[in-house]
């Protein structure tokens, strides 16, 4: 499965690929992970529809993972699930609004992102609609 990981930040793109690893569950396949660092790059590979999930970083610069997320709602075609990170706690009310199908909050947790994505992913494989 497709996990789109979009922050500008290599660093916490590398955070994230290192915390969720290959597999997230014994039960679902292994993860291929695209990473962009640019929201019209977010933009392009969800329209291209073989992404299966996306992980935004809320902090990302110019355009946060939160707005990103909010546009990919309201825009992409058969939208994957998309997990949003916040920085703070307090941003949970942000999330919400982003319309994220899932939120974590840094410190990632290892478990709890694997968990989270295991969910979206499963998800997904039971919700995807045919390609038009």
């Amino acid at each position: 499965m497709k996990v789109l990981v979009y922050s500008d930040d290599a660093g916490t793109r590398s955070q994230i690929r290192l915390a969720l690893g290959r597999r997230p569950a014994a039960d679902l396949p292994l993860v291929e992970y695209v990473e962009v660092a640019t929201q019209p790059a977010v933009v392009a590979r969800l329209d291209e529809g073989d992404i299966d999930v996306a992980i935004v970083d809320g902090e990302a610069q110019p355009a946060g993972g939160l707005g990103v997320c909010r546009q990919a709602k309201d825009e992409v075609y058969d939208c994957p699930p998309m997990l949003a990170i916040i920085a703070r706690r307090d941003d949970g009310w942000l999330a919400t609004w982003s319309r994220a199908d899932a939120v974590l909050s840094l410190p990632l947790d290892p478990m709890a992102l694997a968990n989270s994505v295991a969910d979206l992913m499963r998800r997904r494989a039971d919700s995807r609609l045919p390609a038009l």
